[in-house]
Parts: structure tokens; C-alpha cells; sequence
């Protein structure tokens, strides 16, 4: 609960510290979005079984975030601290049927963008990341490994205006696993499933 307690912190510092440097451009908004996202392989076996674990790749399913920003502008480049609830969604095949994992996560993305020409930059940068929950449609999942962790983003953006439009993608730096069972009798597995997000991301904000 303290990690998280000091990402909120660290997200609203860096909001509020926005007006104290504005310069044109500058200033601080809402943003949210579509997101398409494919976590790590999901590995299983039958607990009465001696054979070994069976790969399952994950299937992309649509997710969303929502949250707020804030922009530090130069004349030829940005910061762009982000501070965002994001909900992603994969699914697997496991013995004949599909289970959904859902991962509900605070994130901390700080950005440096670079304008190119015009309304149009390219940036990236870290990206920390707070699960908050994960779940697995039909089976008992534990918490993951790391709650917290670090990713990167990088894409393009355009802005007009007070509107801006983004489309990113993420991938988390290191593999972050939950162990999980099954509840039902008839159906005895057990395995792991890694929770790292491998996401595009099509982002709308406005500045207020």
C-alpha cells in the first residue's frame, strides 16, 4: 500500500509542478483511451499429472485507460507526465476453453517528446506501473510477483489545439508472474501466467 501511496504522490507533484515552469504550451489535462493488449505466455499442467507444463501464447483483447496529464513545453521538446488507470484484458486456451485475465493497474508514464514539424512529435519513456488486480475468469489467481515494475512507451502524437491524439505502444522490461489453480474438481490444473502488458495504446486528451 505504500508503493502505491507514493506513485499517487509522485503523479500529483509532477502535475502540480507543471504551472511553476509554464511556458507556452505548458499546462496540464485529461486524457483516455482505447487499448489492445497481449500479456506473457500463460504455462499449466494437470496437478495428478507427471508431464511437464504446457505454453499457452495469450489472445489480444480491447482494454482502457483514463486519467490525467501534465506538459512541461520547450521550444523543441516536451515532458509529459502522465498519471493513469488502466484496464487490460488478454485471454488463453487452457484444455478446450478460454480464460480471460484482466489486470487493473495505476500507471506513471514520463514522457520526452520531440516535435518534428508542425502539430506532430514522436516520444517514449518510462513507464511505472502499479497492479492494483488480476484475475482469471474461472480459476484461483494469486497476486502477482511484483506489483510494482517498469515498462516503455514510445510513439506519436499529434496535437491540435487544446485536443491531442496519441497512439503508443508498451512492453513491460521484465516477466512478472502469478501463479494461479483451478476451483473446479473436475478440472484439476495449476500453473503460472506472466502479467507483463504488451499493448498499443490510442490515446485522446484535452488540455484544460
Amino acid at each position: 500500500m505504500k508503493k502505491v501511496q507514493k506513485l499517487l504522490l509522485l503523479g500529483v507533484l509532477a502535475l502540480l509542478g507543471i504551472p511553476a515552469f509554464a511556458q507556452n504550451g505548458s499546462g496540464f489535462g485529461i486524457k483516455a483511451g482505447i487499448n489492445y493488449n497481449q500479456n506473457g505466455d500463460l504455462s499449466f499442467n494437470q496437478v495428478q499429472s507427471a508431464g511437464e507444463d504446457v505454453l499457452a501464447g495469450s489472445n489480444g483483447k480491447i482494454g482502457f485507460h483514463a486519467g490525467f496529464f501534465g506538459k512541461l513545453d520547450f521550444p523543441q521538446f516536451y515532458l509529459k507526465p502522465e498519471l493513469v488507470y488502466t484496464k487490460t484484458k488478454s485471454s488463453y486456451n487452457i484444455q478446450d476453453t478460454t480464460e480471460d485475465y484482466d489486470i487493473s493497474k495505476l500507471d506513471l508514464p514520463v514522457l520526452l517528446g520531440y516535435k518534428i514539424i508542425g502539430p506532430l512529435s514522436i516520444f517514449a519513456g518510462p513507464s511505472f506501473q502499479y497492479i492494483l488486480d488480476n484475475k482469471l475468469k474461472d480459476l484461483q489467481v494469486e497476486d502477482v510477483e511484483n506489483k510494482f515494475s517498469v515498462g516503455l512507451n514510445a510513439g506519436v502524437g499529434v496535437s491540435l489545439g487544446k485536443i491531442g491524439l496519441d497512439v503508443r505502444y508498451e512492453r513491460g522490461f521484465t516477466q512478472n508472474e502469478a501463479n494461479f489453480i483451478s476451483t473446479n474438481v473436475t478440472n484439476d490444473i495449476q500453473g503460472k501466467v506472466d502479467a507483463r502488458p504488451s499493448q498499443i495504446i490510442f490515446g485522446l486528451s484535452l488540455s484544460l
